[in-house]
């Protein structure tokens, strides 16, 4: 029985975090996923060419995916094989954040569809285009899924989280003080007893 494990990073991210997993997953084999995408449309193609490129030799193929990555892979993966993921502060309204961001910049959404895209002062660029595709491509996953959750987490917050945890039938583990990027190693730590328990439940 071949198993392998996809893991996906967040935004500013690297493929080679996976190698953290490999020690966790001893019978599987675990590759990073390097992707360029950095829109839902286009992690859409991206993510779906190169899942089916990998995954066809094997007979299980678990999802462990980061922040945005988490969001990509649910917009593009819904309907692959896929026996369980793992998603750590997974995006999971992005409507929600956009709309807080435009709120943070005074931007309106007369004033966004004008423009189409605006530059704000805290780095990132409002787009009318993307605020759209994630309106009109609500996610749809039924895949068994555990999410991992910083308290601290600053882009969702907590009744957003288990809200879509709810959604979805998702089990939400949130560790008190933990951030939206898991990096200290008290947060490691927590990550990795959290995925030792996860794999206990199946």
């Amino acid at each position: 029985m071949k198993k392998l494990v996809i893991y996906i990073h967040g935004k500013g991210g690297y493929a080679d975090e996976a190698n953290h997993y490999e020690t966790l997953f001893p019978d599987f084999d675990v590759i990073g996923f390097d992707y360029k995408a950095e829109t839902p449309w286009d992690a859409k193609q991206e993510f779906s060419a190169y899942f089916d490129a990998v995954a066809a030799n094997y007979d299980e193929v678990m999802l462990i995916a980061n922040s945005i990555g988490a969001f990509f892979s649910m917009n593009a993966l819904g309907e692959k094989r896929i026996k369980q993921a793992l998603f750590i502060s997974p995006m999971v309204n992005l409507e929600k954040l956009i709309c807080n961001m435009m709120l943070w910049a005074n931007v309106s959404e007369d004033e966004l569809r004008e423009k189409g895209e605006i530059a704000t002062n805290f780095g990132k660029t409002l787009s009318w285009k993307y605020l759209c595709y994630v309106r009109e491509n609500p996610i749809k996953w039924n895949i068994p899924t555990h999410i991992l959750y910083g308290s601290n987490d600053n882009l969702t917050d907590l009744e957003t989280m288990r809200e879509f945890a709810q959604k979805v039938g998702a089990s939400l583990t949130i560790m008190q003080g933990g951030e939206h990027w898991f990096h200290t190693d008290e947060q490691m730590d927590f990550l990795d007893r959290w995925i030792e328990k996860c794999q206990n439940k199946h």
